[in-house]
């Protein structure tokens, strides 16, 4: 859903920009004097944008107030499926833990992301660590970020990860399995001396 999100977020972007543009750019070039091509909508740099025949053509007609209340509410309807989509929270506010009585407990996601980041930032050579929990309550998925010192093995660190943190994790929430997605990054330094 979040790279379908981006790519509508950057499509709607896109489209209105050049709209935009491309309507400025005309109106400015002909009321600049620039003369007006056959397709635009005005004749001159006098010419006003609505006149009163064209504000009021479609008046009288029975579909026109319809029509134009259903084109706003469609819009109206679209701009709020954005902004909520957009101000959706993404992060998992809790997991679901199987206590094995038939019954369950829910576990705050913010708390078992703070484990798991305290845990992976431990490890040896680990600057930073960041955990960010996704998905549902029942198959919650982790991404973490990981801050390296120069010296660390990429593949060390993150076979450190597997087997330690994240194995805690998922066994301590009880779940059959937790994917990850984890993102290395090295600490930026200054090139040392040889001798």
């Amino acid at each position: 859903m979040r790279a379908v999100l981006r790519v509508v977020n950057r499509v709607l972007i896109g489209l209105v920009g050049l709209v935009l543009l491309v309507i400025g750019g005309s109106v400015l070039a002909v009321g600049l004097g620039a003369p007006a091509p056959s397709w635009w909508i005005h004749d001159s740099r006098h010419d006003v944008l609505l006149s009163d025949a064209e504000r009021t053509r479609w008046r009288d007609d029975g579909w026109w107030w319809p029509a134009v209340i259903a084109v706003l509410a469609v819009l109206v309807l679209l701009a709020l499926w954005w902004l909520t989509t957009n101000l959706r929270r993404r992060r998992l506010a809790e997991v679901l833990v199987d206590t094995g009585d038939g019954e369950g407990a829910l576990l705050r996601g913010r708390a078992l992301e703070g484990v798991l980041a305290n845990e992976a930032a431990q490890q040896e050579g680990v600057q930073r660590a960041h955990a960010h929990l996704t998905g549902r309550r029942s198959t919650p998925e982790a991404r973490v970020r990981l801050l390296l010192a120069p010296h660390v093995d990429p593949g060390t660190a993150l076979a450190d990860l597997t087997t330690a943190a994240l194995a805690h994790a998922r066994n301590s929430a009880g779940l059959e399995s937790l994917p990850a997605g984890v993102r290395l990054r090295g600490v930026k330094h200054g090139a040392e001396r040889v001798s």
